[in-house]
């Protein structure tokens, strides 16, 4: 028994009564009722290839063991549509002397008259196959090249007298416009989902086929759902036919393996723009298309990240030619270098601190900005509010329907008769289950509030847009932001190879096809000021960093980089330089060291550091920063507890030798 698809043993279901009585002919003409057996695992399986259908290769396998006598079927050349596999049957059944019996007649396939008789009529049906197919497939062709061929639309379209039109569910409409608008703010499919996510915004989703078939449903934004819209070109007004095909390939087991294959938008069979109302322009869709093209780093594109480096994956190295990697190191140094996985790297290839090469790049790059902040920033300020509002509405929108479903719950409760509890049970269920839908509704709303940012005020933001340098240097502007901006004019940057040590060349080639080289001097120790370095090994033994931090800052002073000098800052060009720090300590009288406290009290140094740093126990810091302990009987009295106090520390008289016994 076979019928090619599901529907048609759902539709056809006088097919499927005809089959089941084959058992029945069986019977009457002599077999008995026991020693028929009827195979219908292939209903609902098409028979192009009997790979896949399992109660065909039963069957082949029964006859090869010559368990069967006759094999039955409403017509025996439709048991495979491919002339192959019938012709394998037809020979397997000459061997083992199996019959074939149909409605025409009964057929042995030891008689040449009726092995060239069904062999005519399974090239006929294979034949007559291939017509049915070109008619129906020409018929749909055509029906598509007037863009009239009905298929399940996107979520946000519905059929309107045969008219794809906009879903007239205005919750519906905004979830569409908020993925697209999140998309042009993000940039990226994962932008939206985590977008989607911090507001707790919901997408729909009309499921197909079941009990729920047309209906909407709404869950949780995911990446799949995301790539799957914003390459639909139906969300840009257009009808397309035939963006994939079937490609079919053959397994080494004999089976044969069918799977999608996408074409080219040239390659497309149908493409018919402005053919309903769209969420989106066409040119929109073409950006989204490109957009997402070079998000592939795989492809060798390198789309802005989350770091503060802001020429990061387009850094070039100058002397090998290769790609330079990005290296975030502690207190936020960041460095350009060629990486050592790079095949073309050579000892000549350096690395260098990125502030370095992104000052330079990033003042060239403001200085070549034509005059348009103004407008620039006014409309990322209008496209930021309606993100927001946006977002508030969706949440507004899921509240009012949350209240309309709980409402019509409560009323329907409410008209049923109280002694029919069999009905009243079920309805109440349902008006709890939408009362919870509206305590999530409200709880999502209230979500979307709190995460909407507090914008500046108007007039404070056009102040600061008139300026794109303040902008640009803002504390609120993100880094992917910069980088965007920066990607945007310049193609890419090379660290071109170096003159001088203390010096940084820099070329930048802009999308316009120009070059620029820049120069920038090395930052670091090694590039302190020399009036700086001066003063401190002048006064370097005999004044701690944080003293000589002040006496530079008091003379005007400045680092390699023009910032004011600070302890650490100090304590990096000593070591750079290898100045020593003061070495002695001023020991009041009545005050100890650490090691002599350790040796009074016959416990490790260690301990009594570990008791410092967390403030348990007094003492105080000499001006090159060692502890002095004033060692009276009080202060005794409480380092002897907390050694009592320590299951660990076992006090030994031994550790301080003049006291060894």
């Amino acid at each position: 028994m076979r019928q090619s698809s599901v529907m048609q043993v759902r539709v056809h279901g006088e097919s499927t009564t005809r089959q089941y009585g084959l058992a029945a002919t069986a019977v009457e003409m002599g077999w008995a009722p026991g020693g028929v057996l009827t195979i219908d695992a292939d209903l609902g399986v098409s028979g192009r290839f009997g790979a896949h259908r399992d109660g065909f290769t039963e069957l082949l396998a029964r006859v090869c063991r010559g368990e069967v006598g006759a094999i039955f079927g409403l017509e025996v050349s439709r048991l495979a549509r491919s002339s192959g596999e019938f012709a394998r049957l037809l020979e397997l059944a000459r061997l083992t002397d199996t019959l074939l019996v149909d409605a025409d007649g009964v057929y042995d396939l030891g008689d040449v008259n009726d092995r060239l008789l069904l062999g005519l009529k399974g090239s006929m049906s294979e034949a007559e196959l291939h017509l049915l197919t070109g008619r129906l497939h020409g018929a749909k062709l055509a029906a598509a090249h007037r863009g009239e061929l009905r298929s399940p639309l996107a979520v946000g379209y519905v059929y309107d007298d045969g008219e794809v039109v906009v879903d007239p569910d205005e919750q519906v409409r905004q979830a569409v416009e908020d993925l697209f608008a999140e998309f042009t703010a993000t940039g990226s499919a994962l932008g939206v989902v985590k977008a989607f996510a911090t507001t707790g915004r919901l997408f729909p989703q009309r499921k197909w086929g079941g009990a729920w078939d047309g209906q909407i449903k709404w869950g949780r934004l995911t990446h799949a759902r995301v790539l799957q819209a914003v390459k639909n070109p139906v969300y840009a007004g257009a009808y397309a036919y035939g963006r994939s095909y079937d490609a079919r390939k053959v397994r080494p087991d004999g089976t044969v393996a069918a799977t999608k294959v996408k074409r080219a938008r040239a390659d497309w069979t149908v493409l018919i723009q402005d053919h309903h109302p769209g969420y989106i322009t066409w040119q929109q869709f073409l950006d989204i298309e490109a957009k997402l093209a070079a998000n592939h780093t795989k492809a060798g594109f390198r789309p802005p990240r989350e770091g503060s480096a802001l020429c990061q994956g387009i850094m070039f190295c100058g002397v090998c030619g290769g790609r330079m990697g990005t290296r975030y190191g502690d207190g936020g140094r960041v460095h350009y270098l060629c990486q050592h996985s790079n095949p073309h790297r050579t000892d000549a290839c350096r690395t260098v601190a990125a502030i370095t090469v992104d000052d330079a790049v990033a003042a060239l790059l403001l200085d070549a900005v034509t005059p348009q902040q103004l407008k620039l920033a006014v409309k990322a300020a209008d496209e930021l509010t309606d993100r927001y509002t946006r977002s508030h509405r969706a949440a507004e929108l899921a509240v009012e329907r949350a209240r309309y479903e709980s409402d019509r719950a409560e009323r329907a409760f409410s008209n049923v008769d109280p002694d029919n509890r069999l009905v009243a049970r079920t309805l109440e269920s349902k008006w709890e289950t939408k009362l919870q839908a509206l305590a999530d509704a409200e709880a999502a709303l209230i979500t979307a509030r709190a995460a909407r940012p507090p914008l500046p005020e108007r007039d404070a933001l056009l102040a600061l847009a008139a300026d794109l340098p303040k902008l640009w240097h803002h504390p609120d502007t993100q880094a992917r932001d910069r980088k965007r901006l920066l990607r945007t004019l310049i193609a890419d940057v090379t660290l071109l190879p170096e003159q001088h040590k203390d010096e940084v060349r820099i070329g930048v080639r802009w999308h316009t096809g120009a070059a620029d080289e820049l120069t920038a001097g090395r930052i670091g120790p090694g590039r302190t000021p020399a009036a700086a370095l001066d003063v401190i090994r002048r006064h370097g033994a005999t004044h701690t960093s944080e003293q000589l931090a002040d006496i530079l800052n008091a003379e005007g002073l400045r680092t390699g980089r023009g910032h004011r000098w600070t302890k650490s800052g100090v304590a990096r060009v000593r070591a750079y330089y290898t100045i020593r720090a003061p070495r002695t300590v001023a020991i009041q009288n009545g005050e100890i060291s650490v090691k002599q406290a350790a040796a009074e009290l016959g416990i490790p140094a260690d301990a009594i550091y570990n008791w410092l740093t967390h403030g348990q126990v007094p003492a105080r810091r000499g001006p090159s920063g060692r502890w002095c302990i004033p060692w009276d009987p009080d202060t005794q009295a409480i380092y002897q507890r907390k050694v009592a106090a320590s299951f660990r520390l076992k006090p030994n008289p031994t550790r301080n030798g003049n006291r060894a016994v």
